[in-house]
């Protein structure tokens, strides 16, 4: 199953259609003890109205990790790993939130629309992917 999920967005990624844009992220520390997981990453949306990612991107957060959030044109190269997750509406306020179950009474996003993170600058990259594979994201190590 997940092999066929994760065919299926490659053959979508490769087509061109859906990254038109990402939001690339630096996370800080507000405190010397608490360690951000992601210190550097870049999401973006596949299958989902283009306004999705502008609001996201610009849905900062103020708890103990600064995020530093802009648009881009797509996400830079060099990425360490990548995770393929589905996307739901908690996703678009927390993208850390991948393929956790949404309330009933949030609209619906299409079945098949996905957020793509590329992880840069990351501590624990084993973390990272753990957290990918428990929210049903398909994990690549590049």
């Amino acid at each position: 199953m997940r092999f066929a999920l994760y065919m299926a967005m490659l053959g979508t990624l490769s087509s061109g259609q859906v990254l038109a844009e990402g939001c690339d992220v630096v996370t800080r520390s507000s405190s010397e003890a608490v360690k951000p997981l992601q210190q550097h990453n870049c999401y973006s949306y596949s299958n989902t109205p283009a306004e999705a990612i502008a609001w996201s991107c610009s849905n900062e957060s103020k708890q103990m990790l600064n995020s530093e959030k802009r648009r881009v044109e797509r996400c830079p190269d060099g990425s360490v790993g990548s995770c393929i997750a589905p996307l739901t509406q908690e996703t678009l306020a927390n993208p850390d939130a991948a393929g956790r179950d949404e309330p009933a009474t949030r609209p619906a996003l299409p079945k098949d629309a996905r957020i793509i993170t590329y992880y840069y600058d990351t501590p624990s990259l084993g973390q990272a992917r753990s957290d990918c594979e428990r929210n049903n994201g398909v994990w690549q190590t590049h």
